[in-house]
């Protein structure tokens, strides 16, 4: 099976174990742009960990849950944020204010919307989670 979106399976994966109280999931094939969302997943404390697992193929994530993500996704199709602009993308994607945190791809990599807002830069918003 071809997958299109891997960034968007692997959050399914990681909002399906989630729900029925998994301790770790595996999230395959690895990427990038995977490995950098979960680095923002556990420096805002969603996640207790993650490595990565060579398999001779793309690679994959072994992901440590703890059971702080209620839900998150990616953002289709992904739109374009300004530095100022923030607030707005958080009304719409997260439920409540200061509550979750936006995922953005920036020209200085990917990190969560405190940490752009913080350095004054905007870009892509790729994804969410609280």
């Amino acid at each position: 099976m071809v997958d299109n979106d891997p960034l968007s399976s692997a959050l399914s994966g990681l909002n399906n174990a989630e729900s029925v109280g998994h301790l770790s999931q595996t999230v395959s094939p690895a990427s990038n742009i995977i490995g950098s969302v979960l680095e923002v997943f556990y420096d805002r404390g969603y996640i207790d960990g993650f490595q990565f697992v060579e398999d001779g193929r793309a690679g994959k994530f072994e992901v440590e849950l703890k059971g702080a993500i209620n839900e998150c996704g990616p953002v289709k199709p992904r739109y374009s944020a300004r530095a100022g602009e923030y607030e707005k993308w958080e009304k719409r994607f997260l439920p409540a204010r200061d509550y979750g945190t936006l995922i953005v791809s920036t020209s200085e990599g990917i990190m969560s919307h405190y940490e752009a807002r913080e350095a004054g830069v905007g870009g892509q918003v790729i994804a969410y989670v609280y």
